[in-house]
């Protein structure tokens, strides 16, 4: 993988972490149940995005 493709992955990495945590840190805050159903999805799916990225990142350095 090249050094700019392995950029793009930490980038995106970034980015959904920082999705997961705004998500986590919303949810709580949202009185509306199906919103916070909503909300709940989109952390799960943030964290199964982070956490594929991170798999694609490890067997790169592999």
């Amino acid at each position: 993988m090249s050094p700019k493709e392995l950029l793009y992955i930490e980038d995106a990495l970034s980015h959904e972490k920082e999705m997961r945590d705004l998500c986590a840190g919303l949810a709580p805050q949202i009185a509306d149940p199906d919103l916070k159903a909503f909300v709940h999805g989109l952390e799960a799916k943030c964290s199964q995005n982070y956490s594929k990225l991170y798999g694609v990142l490890s067997s790169a350095a592999s």
